[in-house]
């Protein structure tokens, strides 16, 4: 498997050298062009190993038959025409207008799976599977138009890769994979609406604990700020895809564009129809759902003054945002702790019997007063909190915000895990930043925590929720460790040789210091004006 990856990332390396020859280096066209065109070659090879099953040779069949043929592929694979194969476009890439033809392709493959494969907006609009005119629109230069589309052609049709033999390879393959060919796109910082790239290992440990031994069936998984995807497609690998239907909303355009792709490479392309583009907050396109698993880390800080006011008034609000809604802050409205809705927002999209993992600032745990205080209050009370896991420092290697995350069950009735993680991990260099990189065995440690119950010193608490009380709703594992004193037991002879011992040392420190004054004072005396 480690060749076929090999291949893969040189493909798209391929397509991002084609992309900065002709002047899109680092621009969002690059990003389109490598996606799109990494997306037809796969849902090509796809086609091509689902049909090839039942027919050896497509060219060989009639129209009623390469009919046939689409009908009885149903949902397995992206429908494609004749007209529409790899093949037939490499072997006329010479024509004269071959940029238009390549486009055309693309825009028709689009329109033949736009009820599959559709993006859609909290405004009804459906964003298909390709871009109208990829090449004509991110190319300026006309005169470079078929060059670019040739030059894509060929790098495609390359024999050295064939998708045929890892379409059964795991989750975790196609997740690598796909961490590669976004790593440029989808950086974890970079202004106002940054999306922080939640780490492989936050998302595993995430799963894993929420589904534990699980084999639930037919499930809702939903993340109401999705991003590219790498919480629920942890999540969807861990209880199966086929046990699954992803349920996602997220304000952002390009990530629902990933999140699409991503959800195409890991076999669960039935829920694209469930990809949402927009405003969780005020457009809710799933209030009619309750969602059996949420995992999300939503945007800590950011203004969102401009539609504060309209939270308020919204259908429900009083019971979706059951403990307020943060006020505008006189100062640096862009930290504006918009979090606190969405973490709102998740209880109340859980089922009965709903289990969620959400990633929040550390501080939230502690805070003795406001929305933050009111919501633990109401986990605690309602016996619906599962328990804490305090991140190490730089878990995000961008951001200086210590993070924990708050496991919720409504169905956990007993005893309450909180973890203090925040010792484990690698310090790494990440570019100009540090970061900390939690190892297999950091993994194992903390979801052994929650799957076993005991407690650990300096590590881990099993509380009951009256404990918790006590302490004021307090989720920080540290306040409820014991304070120990180490001691031993020593004769009275042992203890005054000890004592003179520490005489003695200190008698040797205060004679070290007595000669270092002397010299800095003789030192100071031959001291003289100029140097001289």
């Amino acid at each position: 498997m480690k060749d076929y990856t090999e291949k893969v990332r040189q493909l798209v390396d391929d397509i991002k050298t084609i992309c900065a020859n002709n002047g899109l280096g680092g621009e969002a066209n690059e990003y389109k062009i490598v996606t799109q065109s990494f997306l037809y070659k796969f849902l090509n090879d796809k086609f091509l190993y689902e049909t090839k099953k039942t027919y050896k040779e497509l060219k060989k069949l009639s129209e009623k038959d390469y009919g046939m043929l689409l009908l009885k592929l149903g949902n397995k694979a992206a429908h494609l025409n004749p007209d529409h194969l790899l093949e037939k476009l490499y072997e006329i890439q010479n024509n004269t207008e071959f940029a238009k033809t390549f486009d055309e392709t693309l825009n028709d493959i689009a329109i033949l799976n736009t009820k599959i494969f559709s993006v859609h907006t909290d405004g009804n609009t459906d964003i298909r599977l390709f871009e109208e005119s990829l090449i004509q629109s991110s190319i300026a230069d006309r005169s470079k138009h078929n060059a670019v589309a040739k030059a894509i052609i060929n790098k495609l049709a390359d024999s050295k890769l064939n998708f045929d033999e890892i379409f059964s390879a795991g989750f975790d393959f196609f997740s690598t994979l796909f961490e590669y060919m976004i790593k440029d796109y989808n950086k974890d910082g970079g202004g106002k609406y940054a999306e922080y790239y939640t780490p492989h290992s936050v998302a595993k440990i995430m799963a894993e604990i929420l589904v534990g031994k699980e084999k639930p069936q037919n499930v809702k998984i939903y993340d109401p700020s999705a991003g590219s995807g790498t919480l629920l497609m942890n999540i969807a690998s861990k209880i199966g895809s086929e046990r699954s239907t992803v349920y996602s909303q997220d304000i952002s355009q390009k990530s629902s564009h990933l999140l699409r792709l991503n959800l195409i490479l890991n076999g669960l392309s039935l829920s694209i129809h469930n990809i949402v583009q927009g405003n969780t907050i005020l457009h809710d396109r799933h209030s009619k759902q309750k969602m059996d698993f949420i995992v999300s880390n939503p945007p800590f800080k950011l203004d969102f003054s401009e539609w504060r006011n309209e939270v308020e008034i919204l259908p429900n609000a009083n019971e979706r945002f059951f403990a307020g809604v943060p006020n505008i802050p006189n100062k640096d409205k862009d930290k504006m702790s918009i979090y606190l809705l969405f973490l709102q927002h998740i209880v109340f999209a859980l089922s009965k019997t709903g289990k969620a993992a959400v990633v929040v600032p550390t501080g939230f745990i502690t805070a003795q007063s406001g929305i933050e205080k009111k919501i633990r209050e109401k986990l605690v009370n309602e016996k619906w909190l599962k328990g804490v896991v305090s991140m190490p420092s730089n878990i995000f290697a961008t951001t200086g915000t210590n993070v924990s995350v708050i496991l919720i069950d409504k169905q956990n009735k007993d005893d309450v895990v909180l973890v203090d993680a925040s010792k484990l991990g690698e310090k790494v260099k990440e570019g100009k930043n540090q970061k900390t990189l939690l190892s297999a065995k950091d993994e194992k440690k903390i979801i052994s925590a929650f799957a076993n119950k005991k407690p650990e010193d300096d590590f881990s608490v099993v509380l009951s929720y009256d404990e918790i009380k006590d302490k004021n709703y307090s989720l920080a594992a540290g306040q409820y460790f014991d304070i120990k004193i180490e001691y031993s037991e020593i004769t009275p002879k042992e203890f005054q040789q000890k004592i003179i011992d520490h005489s003695n040392k200190l008698n040797e420190y205060f004679e070290q210091g007595k000669k270092l004054e002397s010299e800095i004072l003789k030192n100071l005396k031959n001291l003289k004006m100029g140097g001289k």
